[in-house]
């Protein structure tokens, strides 16, 4: 009788066990096939450009004789879609280009590692492609200052001005003493299984901007959303992620040069560590010589340009003016 028992419950168990593992299959095929029907309802709003074979987005917009290249923080699914509000203020007196690099936004991913140097051979073989001209003002958020800082270093005629949008540095390991982020090989499955799509179901507010009603379009935060499923935690944004420590270690002996106006938007600390070290004092150390150099504080999260743009596109065009 108990082997009965037994067996019944081992039949049991492989039934559920096959239940569930055909639930995965069907929902990963779904998955795919809703990345395809998606990208077809859901075009790029900008112009591919074709860097090492493959597919690179490049949104532009507006006229002047200043270019401003905006770059994205590490894991924002949909720059162009991300820094709508800011392009569109920016815009009305400045030429303004969003390039998403590969496994962001509408552009491929790759198999390329994303270390700085690929990276910003990648943004700038983009620009080429797309015909877009510098001098230009690199305008990075979060992760972008250490491909801003590499750029800058690497090809100085071709950059006029960096402006930060809370960048991070790569002196900034060093002194905030904090090492740069790793992800388990686990997160791998995330992106190819669906488990991003199933996230952003269940949770849509997590991956859409904090904003003022109405600011963002409702058919920019439908394809944010949809944008999200596709690329988060995808194999190129997870090898980037894996590269930080390798991109910090190329750039931290660097420093923009001397004469370049650097402008750095922070949001306000008031955490203090050893002895004062806060955004802004970090800053201070990365100031140049230039008389156009400065910091600006404001109220807000990391991503000021969600709740910032006017008073950012403000006092880029002053800075512009001066130049």
């Amino acid at each position: 009788m108990r082997a009965k028992r037994k067996v019944g419950f081992l039949k049991v168990t492989g039934y559920v066990v096959l239940s569930l593992a055909a639930l995965v299959l069907i929902w990963i095929a779904y998955h795919h096939a809703m990345i395809a029907y998606e990208q077809s309802k859901y075009p790029a709003i900008g112009q591919y450009v074709d860097v090492k074979g493959q597919q690179m987005h490049v949104y532009t917009k507006g006229e002047g004789e200043k270019t401003i290249v905006l770059l994205s923080g590490l894991g924002t699914a949909a720059p162009a879609l991300d820094f709508e509000p800011l392009v569109d203020e920016l815009a009305k007196t400045t030429k303004v280009v969003v390039v998403e690099t590969f496994g962001y936004g509408w552009s491929d991913r790759t198999s390329h590692d994303r270390t700085v140097e690929n990276i910003v051979e990648e943004i700038r073989s983009a620009l080429q492609q797309a015909n877009i001209t510098g001098p230009y003002i690199l305008m990075p958020h979060s992760i972008s200052g250490i491909y801003s800082m590499y750029y800058t270093n690497t090809y100085p005629d071709e950059v006029e001005a960096v402006i930060g949008i809370d960048a991070l540095l790569p002196q900034a390991t060093q002194y905030f003493h904090v090492p740069p982020m790793k992800l388990p090989k686990l997160f791998s499955v995330v992106g190819p299984t669906g488990l991003a799509r199933l996230a952003v179901a269940l949770n849509p507010r997590e991956y859409l901007p904090i904003a003022e009603d109405g600011l963002y379009t409702d058919e920019n935060l439908k394809m944010t959303k949809v944008l999200s499923g596709w690329n988060s935690y995808n194999k190129s944004v997870l090898n980037e992620i894996n590269e930080t420590e390798n991109n910090v270690s190329t750039t931290e002996a660097m420093s923009f040069p001397n004469n370049m106006p650097v402008l750095f938007f922070t949001p306000k600390e008031e955490r203090v560590i050893d002895g004062g070290k806060n955004n802004v004092s970090f800053y201070e150390t990365q100031l140049t010589q230039s008389p156009l150099s400065s910091i600006i504080v404001l109220e807000g999260d990391h991503y000021l340009h969600w709740t910032h743009y006017k008073e950012i596109a403000r006092d880029v065009n002053q800075l512009i003016d001066a130049m």
